[in-house]
């Protein structure tokens, strides 16, 4: 068995690989970036050695600084996570020559895999369902709109070593593969190092369904069901899921099988993961293979009751599969939910800062939090924005979904901008609860962007007595009596009532109906827990000057407490006008200027691409929402931006 095992990334998956190793008696390295001093991950483990400056290109990125660290720490295996290294084959013949043991596949596998176009051929060798399209590299923009009128629109440009969304644009006509061309061509170039792309048919109407492999150095080649993962925006998943909603068993066989004769024909060892597009109609087609642990391995682990980790460390170290395919059962209902550090209502732009509010679900009856950040963490710019991973299970798919909406609301998040209550908001949907999914979910759902739905009339009067409970255990600590009749104001939404203090809580009388609220909630708790009118509530409540901000679900509301006089003299008050923006184009989040489209003078038409910000390894592309005229450039290439710092004003 392995002796010392060096985890050559960072975050969540740096903790969930040491949290198996260290079950499994293998001492553990990590190694950290000057942005991960004292990261969570750094400190679970045995030691921890720096491998350079913040950006993953002079540190994560860098195989001679993990080669050093390898040798500092005596570390005889290596486990690559996921991104970063994990699937670079230069790296693994360096370690193969260190004389290291790589936890992962062979370097003549993740080459193969690794380059899409190849892949392709590949697959269509082994017998595998691909999907049509050019599998030749595209080499210009003009190139890209002939190839895309032959294959037939819509298309889908993708990088040869893409991933994760990355250098991945949807065509539609000869304009938007122009400009999807350049974007692909230009991500794929700065996340990979390789900006080579190809076009291909884009399905409509797909699901997006992976198989995962197991594979021993013996020749055994299993697959372990399958994972829904269509839940999907700009092509990152969001949800995914074990079992999937929509396969029946033969498909789920056809699949399972086409995967593991694609691992065979590569002689592929470890954990892989072979994902298909699949239309309505039931019909499959390779898209790529995964030559690493996913994102989402969890569900699999939780329907099958498989360490995904502790197989691939056994696997490496030459241990042969302990069980067969017909021995692998998949048993209930797993979900997982990536807690993003993003703005959904600012159309997903990620956020940076401090978690200053931090704490999630227990992990106990059907809840696991995969997480690599604790209170006080940065969320910085150089890596991905994901937070956390929280994983529900359950007998069936209800109970599956309905633990997560339980434990979504528990997941607790300040400082930066999140995805919580977005998350909450879809598995909320009738849609998602019937499992009609596809990757277009989200788009079709909130066509003009995510916006929260609006409080019912139900959560104010939820709001309010919890606004109501918080005033009153903030106020006074007798334990009954009367407190007097008060107004709460949750939102636009004005809640007569008189408040009585109880022993478990406080009664409410709301237009002549008795409410009581009973809870052991008390003043600087993040979560209350508890009953109101004999329904069990869970909110999050946050303080502010005057009141609380109580969010439940997906719906934040703000409570204050006042008098009827105060009530009406608050309605003579002067609302204050936020100042006139729209003459200037202002970052919509932090990042990198990549380029200034325009020039001062430059007459423009809505849609005029203005400036493209590059935010966490994707560039997004700026456009004006109006006609105009430059009248001054504020940012230039390589300018860092803020949220909301100007980068051009019109006249």
């Amino acid at each position: 068995m392995l002796k010392k095992l060096l985890v050559a990334n960072r975050g969540e998956i740096a903790c969930r690989v040491i949290r198996t190793a260290r079950r499994m008696g293998i001492a553990t390295v990590a190694v950290y970036s000057d942005a991960d001093a004292g990261a969570p991950h750094t400190l679970m483990a045995d030691e921890a050695i720096r491998i350079g400056p913040a950006p993953a290109a002079e540190s994560y990125l860098v195989v001679d600084a993990i080669l050093a660290a390898i040798k500092e720490s005596g570390a005889d295996a290596v486990h690559p996570g996921y991104g970063f290294l994990s699937e670079n084959a230069a790296f693994v013949r360096a370690l193969g020559k260190a004389g290291i043991t790589f936890i992962g596949p062979k370097a003549d596998a993740i080459a193969a895999m690794g380059d899409k176009i190849e892949s392709k051929k590949l697959a269509d060798r082994a017998g595998v369902s691909t999907v049509p399209g050019y599998l030749g590299e595209v080499p210009d923009a003009d190139s890209a709109v002939k190839i895309a009128r032959d294959v037939g629109y819509p298309v889908m440009i993708k990088a040869s070593a893409g991933g994760g969304g990355k250098g991945m644009r949807i065509a539609r006509d000869d304009d938007s593969v122009l400009e999807g061309f350049e974007r692909a061509v230009s991500e794929a170039k700065s996340s990979f190092g390789d900006d080579r792309v190809f076009i291909e048919r884009y399905v409509e109407t797909p699901r997006h369904i992976e198989i995962q492999v197991l594979a021993d150095t013996h020749g055994t080649v299993l697959y372990l069901g399958e994972r829904e993962c269509s839940i999907q925006r700009r092509h990152q998943k969001v949800i995914e899921e074990a079992p999937s909603p929509f396969l029946d068993d033969s498909t789920r066989r056809a699949m399972g099988e086409q995967a593991v004769a694609l691992s065979k024909s590569v002689g592929y060892v470890s954990a892989g993961t072979v994902e298909f597009i699949v239309d309505p109609a039931r019909n499959f087609f390779f898209l790529e293979m995964n030559t690493r642990l996913q994102v989402e391995h969890p569900v699999t682990e939780c329907v099958t009751g498989l360490d995904l980790v502790e197989q691939m460390i056994l696997i490496a170290a030459g241990e042969k599969l302990q069980f067969a395919q017909d021995d692998v059962q998949l048993n209930g209902w797993a979900m997982e939910s990536r807690i993003y550090a993003e703005d959904p209502e600012r159309g997903f732009l990620p956020s940076i800062g401090r978690l200053t509010g931090y704490s999630v679900p227990t992990d106990e009856n059907g809840v696991r939090v995969d997480t690599g950040v604790e209170e006080g963490s940065d969320i910085s710019r150089f890596y991905d924005p994901m937070i956390a991973k929280l994983i529900t299970s359950g007998a069936d798919r209800a109970e599956a979904t309905a633990r997560m909406g339980t434990a979504l609301d528990q997941f607790y998040v300040r400082g930066i901008a999140h995805n919580v209550r977005f998350l909450r908001d879809v598995v909320d949907r009738p849609v998602f609860k019937e499992g009609a999914l596809s990757t277009g979910f989200i788009d079709q759902t909130w066509p003009d962007g995510y916006v929260a739905p609006e409080p019912t009339d139900d959560q104010i009067g939820i709001a309010a007595a919890i606004g109501a409970l918080a005033h009153l255990r903030r106020t006074i600590r007798r334990p009954d009596g009367p407190v007097g009749n008060w107004v709460a104001v949750a939102g636009s939404i004005q809640v007569p009532m008189t408040v009585s203090a109880t022993e478990f809580g406080c009664s409410l009388d709301v237009a002549g109906a008795s409410v009581d609220v009973a809870t052991d909630w008390n003043p600087g708790d993040a979560i209350f827990r508890g009953s109101i009118a004999g329904r069990d509530v869970t909110a999050q409540i946050d303080s502010q000057a005057e009141g609380v901000v109580v969010t439940l679900g997906p719906t934040v509301i703000p409570v204050a407490l006042r008098t009827e006089k105060v009530v009406g003299l608050m309605g003579l008050m002067l609302v204050k006008v936020p100042p006139d923006m729209s003459k200037f184009l202002l970052s919509p989040m932090p990042g990198m200027v990549v380029s200034i489209n325009v020039t001062v003078g430059q007459v423009v038409k809505t849609g005029t691409a203005l400036a493209v910000v590059d935010a966490m390894k994707m560039e997004n592309v700026l456009t004006a929402e109006r006609d105009g005229t430059i009248k001054e450039l504020h940012a230039g290439p390589g300018d860092s931006l803020a949220v909301d710092q100007i980068i051009l004003e019109f006249e």
